[in-house]
């Protein structure tokens, strides 16, 4: 509270400073969408100056507009023979010029003098070969929505389809697929994980180390995406860093409770090539108590893009993440509702992410372009355990390390795609990625649950389990082939090929994709998409060691195929009215070939992800299946007249088989999935370029399945955990619900080129303390219900100069 204080005053004495009429420069480049040459001499027109202020685009599709008035503005951009559109409320502020990147769409219907218009769709996504279950999100809409935590996956879950009630955690769920079904690409580069804290394997984590200040507008597709994406059953988070200013500094300064303390600068980098470059450092400095330990961590990342500019060989760029974390979690400082720990054991944790990438743009002609891609990347995650030997009055006789962990995969990542426009009508895009992932894998365990002996009696397993002890490199290469044929400028038709081979497990599969997109009225466009997807098996699942007899391991699982599903999607999209949509989506995914076991079981990998670790099955098959059916509702104001509204729903079911063959919920199934969001903002001050900012969030879900403990069971393991298999998955967690409000200011001020944003945002403001898991507790020798974060309020202040 103390900082928040300081933080109000802050803000209130930059207020009564006075505020004054600011203005910016807003500049950006012009291609066309398929090829993405540049277009020359289109015009960019600020809606509504008197006199006009406009622009023309230069050889290089560059324009430059001067004296914007600061505060949201629109913008015309038009060019013969293309679509037109308008950018409406493009927020312009004093203390950062505003970059555009727009791209334009080549009429096919050509008529002499003849314009089509429409407005920019940003519920459409950036690559316009991806027809259904796409959408854009930016910067903004990050910052701006409640309950958000500058993190771009939390963003995610306000969309249709999406769903993550598990506070501590920004896994995403998309229609009641596994998180570990996500696949994250980085300028194009496949990468394991953005998060810190994370395990290896998975998607998710609790604070997320992509810095939202460096991202521009990308793509988030959620079902039967374009033949260029691969390796993933569930989702595609597509993101891209944007470039720095080339023609001054600037810099960014930032505090959040949450995502801690950060500092961003860019600016030219060879001027007179049209180079820049941008660079983040942050620094976590809150505790986790939003995410549900009292347990201190420590994490810190650094982000960076350098644009070399236009050179010879073409447009080159360098781009790189790196994060480091750790967080130890000790009996003495924490109590038996910590999400993350256990009362009887002292953990040790440890996480490195980086990602270091070169991608060069060759222009082989005016048409014809070739991007291509280098990719280093590594995580890492270390796992130490000591289990604690107390008396009967609970005091502490021993110690001793049971679990001991290392685990890093490092991947030599090398991508290209050739994109070629044949004519307005026909379009051709073709490449290949192949990742190179050096693995290197250790778990020594003698935990309890290992059923190790104690020959001696003194409480200490007397030996380690070697569960892992990998030291290999394998290579995953994928190839696609992707076309799109515009029959007229309302009817445009996609079809590719994708394949993939494994040279560890010797398995190769192709994947057909096609879609197609029909605006049967000016305010309606139809939708449908198929698409075959396959997903190699994660590293912590192929490569185990099974325990085959007393201190002999072998890797049983290691001939495993890629599971597969079939996607297919129905799209119904409708313009209400000036900035109003409503959106409809309906969808049956059947996924095969999935992993279960090869006696009679409940357990399949389509589960994996519900927990922080992959579960030890070895001696699995290729023989599960599951399907994921449902119904999705969107209806959005995109903001206008000072406001917003978003209203998601979805409906969906979500079932698996195991290698006993009965169907039962996942552990995805919640069934229904709700979310209400608002905004509005209040000018004030000189020409209103300030605003007061209010935003809302209401989120609602159905229970999440659950396996229930079996409490005699678990007693006679020594107090390790066993579940009612027989009976996975048929009880429920009670319904999620949470509530979150932000309030805040923007500041631009006095005669300077600085702007301020101050918000205070009062997440679960109802203290619902909705219900995380039901687990066996060793202090009370009970199952007990341990509930998620109640009333957290995060709090941002950000100067841009």
């Amino acid at each position: 509270m103390k900082t928040l204080t300081i933080l109000l005053i802050s803000t209130l004495s930059l207020m009564a400073t006075g505020v004054y009429a600011q203005t910016q420069v807003v500049k950006g480049t012009i291609i066309d969408e398929q090829a993405e040459f540049p277009i020359i001499g289109a015009s960019v027109v600020l809606i509504g100056s008197d006199p006009m202020i406009g622009a023309v685009t230069d050889l290089d599709g560059n324009f430059r507009l001067e004296k914007i008035p600061v505060g949201r503005q629109s913008f015309a951009v038009q060019y013969i023979g293309y679509k037109s559109i308008t950018l409406p409320n493009v927020l312009v502020t004093a203390g950062k010029e505003v970059i555009l990147s727009i791209k334009l769409e080549e009429s096919v219907e050509k008529l002499d003098e003849i314009v089509i218009t429409g407005e920019a769709d940003k519920d459409l996504p950036l690559n316009d070969l991806a027809k259904v279950s796409a959408r854009t999100f930016s910067l903004e809409e990050v910052t701006r929505f409640s309950g958000g935590r500058n993190d771009v996956a939390r963003l995610a879950t306000s969309f249709a389809g999406v769903s993550a009630p598990d506070d501590s955690r920004n896994d995403i769920v998309v229609r009641g697929n596994s998180p570990v079904g996500l696949l994250w690409r980085i300028e194009g580069i496949p990468i394991a994980n953005t998060n810190h804290f994370a395990a290896l394997g998975t998607s998710g984590g609790p604070v997320n180390a992509l810095n939202t200040n460096l991202l521009r507008t990308s793509d988030f597709l959620t079902g039967a995406f374009p033949a260029e994406y691969g390796n993933a059953n569930s989702a595609v988070f597509d993101v891209n860093f944007r470039n720095g200013n080339t023609d001054k500094y600037e810099f960014t300064g930032q505090m959040s409770a949450f995502s801690g303390i950060e500092f961003m600068a860019e600016g030219p980098f060879r001027k007179s090539k049209n180079g820049s470059f941008v660079a983040s450092y942050r620094y976590g400095i809150a505790s986790l108590a939003a995410t549900g330990t009292s347990a201190t961590p420590y994490y810190q990342d650094f982000s960076f893009k350098v644009n070399f500019g236009d050179t010879k060989t073409g447009k080159w760029e360098l781009f790189g993440l790196g994060g480091l974390s750790s967080i130890d979690f000790l009996v003495d400082e924490i109590d038996d509702t910590d999400l993350f720990a256990n009362p009887n054991e002292d953990a040790f944790v440890e996480n490195e992410l980086g990602l270091v990438g070169l991608t060069n743009t060759l222009r082989l002609n005016k048409t014809t372009f070739l991007k291509t891609s280098f990719g280093a990347s590594t995580n890492y995650q270390q796992y130490l355990q000591d289990n604690l030997i107390k008396d009967d009055n609970g005091a502490l006789i021993t110690k001793f390390r049971a679990t001991n962990v290392n685990n890093r995969e490092n991947r030599l990542t090398v991508t290209s795609t050739l994109n070629k426009k044949f004519n307005a009508s026909w379009s051709l895009r073709t490449g290949f990625t192949n990742e190179l992932y050096i693995a290197d894998l250790f778990t020594e365990d003698r935990d309890n649950r290992a059923n190790i002996p104690d020959n001696n009696n003194d409480n200490v397993p007397d030996y380690f389990v070697n569960r892992g002890n990998l030291d290999e490199s394998y290579n995953l290469t994928q190839v696609f082939a992707q076309a799109e044929k515009k029959v007229t400028d309302d009817l445009s038709i996609t079809t590719g090929l994708h394949s993939q081979y494994h040279d560890y497990t010797e398995k190769f599969v192709v994947e057909p994709r096609a879609a197609i997109s029909w605006q049967a009225k000016p305010n309606q466009r139809w939708s449908v998409a198929y698409g075959l997807h396959a997903q190699a098996i994660p590293s912590p699942i192929l490569f185990l060691d099974e325990e085959i007899a007393p201190g002999v391991t072998q890797k049983t699982n290691k001939d495993l195929d890629f599971m597969k599903s079939h996607h297919f999607v129905l799209g119904y999209d409708r313009n209400l009215g000036q900035d109003w949509r409503l959106k409809a989506e309906t969808y049956y995914q059947m996924l095969y070939d999935v992993p279960v076991e090869s006696t009679p079981s409940s357990y399949s990998i389509l589960n994996e992800g519900a927990g922080f670790v992959f579960e030890e099955k070895g001696s699995l098959v290729n023989e599960g299946k599951g399907s994921n059916i449902g119904l999705e509702l969107t209806l959005e104001k995109f903001f206008s007249r000072g406001y917003y509204l978003l209203l998601t729903s979805s409906v969906y079911d979500s079932k698996y088989e195991g290698s006993d063959g009965i169907e039962r919920n996942t552990a995805f199934n919640n069934n229904i999935v709700g979310n209400l969001l608002f905004g509005k903002e209040w000018k004030f001050g000189k020409d209103g370029k300030n605003a007061w900012t209010f935003d809302t969030k209401f989120t609602s879900a159905g229970g999440k399945p659950y396996t229930p403990v079996d409490l005699d069971a678990t007693r006679a393991n020594a107090g390790r955990e066993v579940r009612m298999d027989n009976i996975a998955f048929t009880e429920r967690y009670g319904e999620y619900f949470r509530w979150d409000v932000k309030f805040g200011v923007r500041i631009n001020s006095k005669n300077k080129n600085i702007s301020h944003q101050f918000f205070v945002d009062l997440q679960n403001v109802t203290n619902r303390k909705n219900e995380f898991v039901r687990r066996y507790n060793e202090v009370t020798d009970q199952i007990n219900i341990v509930e998620q974060n109640g009333f957290f309020p995060d709090v941002m202040y950000r100067i841009q100069f």
